[in-house]
């Protein structure tokens, strides 16, 4: 037969209820054959297309039967079922009938609908209950006497790479061996068991045989179904009687694989983790993605020399024969249809694209029965000779050692005789006769409890039904609760109770269920230490239970109780159908976590998303290290925005939109309850770590002594590392007007409670460092723009509170620094909690644009400050206490430190940005006045001038433009140079240069003589412009706002300033308003001295208007005026103009 592609086909769900929820968009799209998908960040961009097999459609456009079976609305491209089976499982068993092998696996993300497609939910079966179903009505339909059929079934569990016979009681440790058939090369479960049946009910009980194993397993093994591989296996041979009554068999396998979700390793943060490689997580899909890339390339001729690693993974051994071998392929891809999954959906999509290049070659499966038995027979005689003889000879010289040659002649000795064991197995099979198997099998089959078949009794019985996080796991165990006490416990417990669960913190004697006439109560095992809870809170005391109560006994096994004998006693709020899901909301709200959808933004649903996944597998890990006694506990802990490094002074509010900017982060914190080590971990860690400790637990539970696994093996264990004590916010509105920021911040830690302080400073300087002097000061920032700017940021010294942190501390952040991102760390200073770090570092930015500016007015560049641990003893009386009274022992600190008022900031950040932005304000309206300060003088001058002119020398004409000028004049800041008098009333040296601000007609002509005379000039043609009684502050922030022990300051909430009032002042005082308002840090004074001295000028202004009223166009002064008037003469004008 020629070769045949992998036939892929792709299938887009309906949005889940979490999804509708959150408003999520559509990306997928179909047309006939093509897939295409939108990615949400960049909707302009054109979408990514491929093309498929079969495209289907099943995310809208159809309506339930009455039988509850969905079928296409009118006129809709719906995929229904039976479609998908009519294009897929139709063909495996076409294929099956005619001898060929065949295999179907489903692929795609936890979620995404593989198991819908596979398996399906109540009504609508999928393809491997549909095509067994149309299998047995083919062959009942059968009417030649000489031919017979006799069906197989198996169905096993590949998880962490361990293989579990689901149809099997007893599973040895480790799992089932695989071994390879040495005469065909293709690998086999060894001891694998393989039921005979005779109809679809037998199929489908041990199908449900099989999904309650994986329940119990899951549930007990604390392991993720998710993670699990399920592949059933038919195996259907037509026995043929010929003429001469020879037989022949003509075989067909069937795998159909339902394989674990395809989340991507790195996509949940596992990158960097020490112990990563020796996780399973996803080895097998990994492997399975290098086979099929392989197979690609073979079959397209790409490469000449291609090594297929099908060896590298258990699934990948047992697929071989699917995946390049003698078999009729078939790939469904499920799809997510939400924008939150693009990434893993994009990824999807490409491994299904790769897998449609690969090419099989299958051929029919027909032999004559003697044949097989006598080549059987003839295979066991010689290797029975080859262990007869001592196994292969191994050559020497081939490179190995006398060890490693030992070692290989025993596993090949191993390999025969297990292969032995199977021929002569098959042999025996071969004798017996197919119906006497059967039978055999089906009264197996008939004595199969599974748990909750028995539906007649649901209606007249109180039960417990179990929820497990995969809805096919749901629903599976059933345990009626009988009159009088139901007691449950561990199957050791003496005597054994009525309920045995097993697994993390199930206690011997766990709890006791009482039923009295349908009223149902409960209560823990005094003494035992049991953990249960009741609708998420933790069960003390006796209580009453309620119709759709949950239960969660331990840390896994979770519950719902039925009574439909008082079905009115269930909370009227409850849902329809209690899921796993909702069970793990009500815990997380117990425990102080928002999950409620709406008003939450993209990022703020991701994260509730994550710490809902999380909180159960931080309750199972510390479960684990009590019962291993790991003296380690774990707790959620969410670092929002800005309590993250990683400040960039470039960054703008366009590239925050871009999602250049953090969100908040899910991370795990554990601490060591002996010393107090922290470490925090990222999701995607702790989820490694997680399952490395669900390996621990199972060797533990297997009997493995664990106690000396060395300390690198351990997944409890961690070197120590510098921890973060907290972070503090240095804003940079200062920056954008060339201001110093001097303050003293907060350091807060992820939950916002304070730390400490830390005392830094902003200066803007030179490329080298040097501080520039305060005339650099700017009114508008944006006369910044398109030049070199350069600022210095000071890490001065710090106040720590805990003495746990005094072995070391340093302070770390991220700036970009001349084009490029760069960390940067003080040194550290060891055995103070009063570090002094007087730290400097120059950060340039080549050309200042619009995005710094930005920036400057609305970011910060967060401080890390870090804690060195060390690995120090701890007190020997801790040493005597186990893991659960340590942690016992930690809660009521805590509860303790939180009762006795603990210093808490909970909104640390926003009042430290508020505080600098409010400190930086202060400094721009004390600039202001102090401009505006002269500003009034100088108008009081022209004034004063024009009314001491005599009645005929006032012309209005020269005294309107030099008002005008002044009023529109921002004003001109030039340096002169005052001789300063010594004691002896003699000039003393040069002179001293000063600043003043000009406002005349003539400014611009002083500006041009200045840029010619080193920028200074002429004293006596500025001399009117001085004034010596206005005392100029510093332009520095510190200075401002003098805070006292970290609680005093300026209380007002310092806002917008109308600055119109600022030009009405009395020149009466004005020489210590400036100083006043320094030293009281509020401008209340300020306005009050302002507001009670506005009429002075009042005349000339009035005057100036009914004049400016009367002409059409005002005249100008010399038609010419500074640029920095031009730019900002509507502010000017504002503030004159009532």
């Amino acid at each position: 037969m020629p070769d045949e592609s992998v036939k892929v086909a792709v299938r887009v769900r309906p949005f889940n209820q979490r999804e509708k929820d959150r408003s999520a968009k559509l990306i997928i799209k179909m047309q006939g054959q093509m897939t295409t998908i939108a990615n949400p960040e960049t909707p302009n961009e054109e979408p990514k297309s491929f093309s498929f097999d079969y495209s289907y459609w099943s995310h809208d456009g159809f309506q339930e039967k009455s039988d509850g079976v969905l079928e296409p609305a009118g006129g809709s491209s719906y995929a229904s079922q039976r479609r998908v089976f009519e294009d897929l499982g139709q063909g495996v068993l076409d294929n099956a009938f005619e001898g060929y092998n065949c295999s179907l696996f489903a692929y795609g993300q936890t979620g995404s609908g593989k198991s819908y497609s596979m398996v399906g939910y109540g009504q609508n079966k999928g393809i491997v209950p549909i095509t067994c179903d149309e299998m047995f009505k083919t062959m009942d339909k059968n009417a030649d006497p000489n031919k017979r059929f006799e069906v197989t079934f198996s169905m096993l569990e590949i998880y962490n790479e361990q293989v579990r016979d689901l149809l099997s009681k007893d599973n040895p440790k480790g799992g089932l061996n695989v071994r390879q058939n040495p005469k065909l090369g293709l690998f086999y479960v060894e001891n694998l068991k393989r039921v005979p049946v005779g109809s679809y009910a037998e199929i489908e009980k041990r199908t449900d045989q099989g999904t309650a194993s994986r329940t119990v397993a899951s549930t007990n093994m604390n392991a993720t179904s998710s993670r699990a591989h399920t592949v059933v296996t038919i195996t259907f041979d037509q026995i043929i009687k010929s003429e001469s009554g020879s037989e022949t068999k003509k075989s067909s396998v069937m795998n159909l694989v339902d394989l674990a979700g395809s989340e991507r390793a790195d996509s949940t943060g596992a990158t960097g983790d020490r112990l990563k490689e020796g996780a399973n997580i996803n080895k097998s899909l990994s492997a399975l993605g290098n086979v099929i890339s392989a197979l690609a390339d073979l079959s397209m001729g790409t490469k000449k020399k291609i090594m297929v690693p099908y060896r590298d993974s258990v699934l990948t051994k047992l697929l071989q024969n699917a995946l390049g071998g003698n078999s009729k392929t078939i790939m469904i891809a499920a799809l997510s249809p939400a924008d939150i999954n693009y990434d893993e959906t994009l990824s999807t999509l490409r491994y299904a694209d790769r897998a449609k290049k690969i090419k099989n070659k299958a051929v029919v499966n027909e032999n004559p029965l003697d044949k097989l038995i006598r080549e059987l027979k003839e295979e066991n005689e010689r290797l029975k000779k080859a262990m007869e003889g001592g196994g292969v000879v191994m050559q020497e010289g081939a490179g190995l050692t006398p060890e490693e040659l030992d070692k290989m002649r025993k596993q090949m000795e191993e390999d025969i005789r297990a292969q032995l064991m199977a021929n002569q197995a098959m042999i025996a099979e071969n004798a017996q006769s197919w119906d006497d198997k059967l039978a055999e099998a089906r009264t197996e089959t008939e004595k199969i409890d599974v748990g909750g078949a028995d539906n007649s009794r649901k209606s007249k019985e109180a039960y417990l039904i179990n929820l497990n996080e995969d809805p096919m796991l749901s629903g599976v165990i059933c345990h009626f609760l009988n009159s009088g006490e139901t007691s449950v416990g561990r199957k050791d417990a003496s005597p054994v109770p009525n309920i045995c669960l097993s697994g993390l913190s199930i206690q011997k004697q766990h709890a006791v269920i009482f039923n009295k006439k349908g009223v149902i109560e409960i209560e823990s095992v005094s003494g035992s230490g049991s953990k249960t809870k009741i609708n998420g809170i933790p069960l003390t005391g006796r209580k009453a239970l309620c119709h759709k109560d949950r239960i969660l006994f331990g840390s896994n096994h979770m519950y719902v109780l039925m009574n439909p004998l008082k079905p009115e006693t269930a909370d009227n709020s409850l849902p329809k159908e209690i899921t796993w899901e909702y069970a793990q909301k009500e815990i997380a709200q117990v425990k102080g976590f928002a999950t409620g959808s709406a008003g939450l933004s993209k990022e703020q649903q991701i994260v509730q998303e994550q710490v809902l996944e999380i909180l159960p597998m931080v309750s199972e890990v510390n479960a684990v290290s009590e019962e291993l006694n790991k003296q380690k506990s774990f707790e959620v802990v969410l670092i929002s925005a800005a309590a993250q490094e990683g400040g960039d002074i470039t960054q703008s509010h366009a590239s925050k939109s871009k999602g250049l900017v953090h969100i908040t982060r899910v991370t795990v914190k554990m601490k060591n309850l002996l010393n107090g080590n922290t470490w925090l971990w990222e999701r995607g860690k702790f989820i490694t770590r997680r399952y490395l400790i669900q390996e621990l637990y199972q060797k533990f539970l297997d009997g493995e002594n664990i106690s000396n696994i060395p300390k690198e093996q351990d997944p409890f264990w961690e070197p120590t590392e510098d921890v973060l004590i907290g972070t503090s916010n240095l804003f940079l509105q200062s920056l954008s007007y060339c201001l110093d920021f001097e303050d003293t911040l907060n350091i807060s830690d992820y939950k916002g409670q304070e730390e400490g302080h830390l005392k830094v400073k902003l200066e803007p300087c030179d490329n080298k460092g040097k501080p520039i002097d305060e005339e650099a000061f700017v009114d508008d920032p944006h006369d910044l723009l398109n030049k070199p700017y350069h600022f210095k940021l000071t890490v001065e010294n710090a106040n720590i509170h805990k003495s746990r942190f005094s072995k070391g501390i340093m302070v770390k952040y991220s700036v970009k620094n001349n084009g490029k991102v760069e960390e940067v760390k003080t040194p550290t200073v060891k055995n103070t909690l009063t570090p002094t770090f007087n730290h400097a570092k120059v950060i340039s930015i080549p050309k200042l644009k619009q995005e710094n500016l930005d920036f400057f007015e609305s970011g910060c560049i967060t401080l890390s400050i870090y804690g060195i641990q060390e690995d120090t003893m701890p007190d020997p009386k801790l040493l005597k206490l186990n893991t659960r009274e340590l942690r016992q022992m930690e809660n009521m600190e805590n509860s303790t430190a939180n009762a006795s008022g603990r210093r808490a900031t909970m909104f640390g950040n926003e009042i430290a940005s508020d505080t600098s932005h409010l400190k930086t304000e202060v400094v721009l309206l004390q600039r202001k006045y102090e401009r505006l300060q002269q500003k009034e003088r100088r108008m009081q001058q022209i004034c004063e001038e024009w009314s001491k002119k005599p009645d005929g020398e006032k012309q209005f004409e020269p005294f309107y433009r030099a008002v005008s000028a002044v009023a529109n004049s921002t004003g001109t800041r030039l340096k002169t140079r005052v001789q300063m008098l010594n004691q002896d009333g003699k000039h003393a040296g040069d002179g001293d240069t000063i600043s003043l601000f000009i406002f005349d007609e003539n400014e611009h002509e002083l500006a041009q003589e200045a840029s010619q005379n080193n920028g200074v000039v002429d004293y006596h043609k500025v001399a009117h412009h001085h004034y010596p009684d206005l005392q100029l502050s510093k332009a520095k922030t510190d200075s401002v706002i003098e805070e006292k022990d970290g609680t005093q300051g300026d209380q007002d909430s310092f806002g917008s300033v109308d600055l119109e009032p600022y030009m009405n002042a009395d020149p009466e005082d004005s020489a210590d308003r400036s100083k006043r308002f320094t030293q009281n840090g509020n401008r209340t004074g300020l306005l009050s001295d302002i507001n009670t001295k506005r009429e002075v000028i009042k005349p000339a202004r009035n005057a100036v208007s009914e004049y400016s009223a009367n002409k059409k166009t005002p005249s100008k002064s010399n038609g010419k005026r500074p640029s920095s008037a031009d730019n900002n003469k509507t502010e000017s004008s504002a503030c004159v103009v009532q």
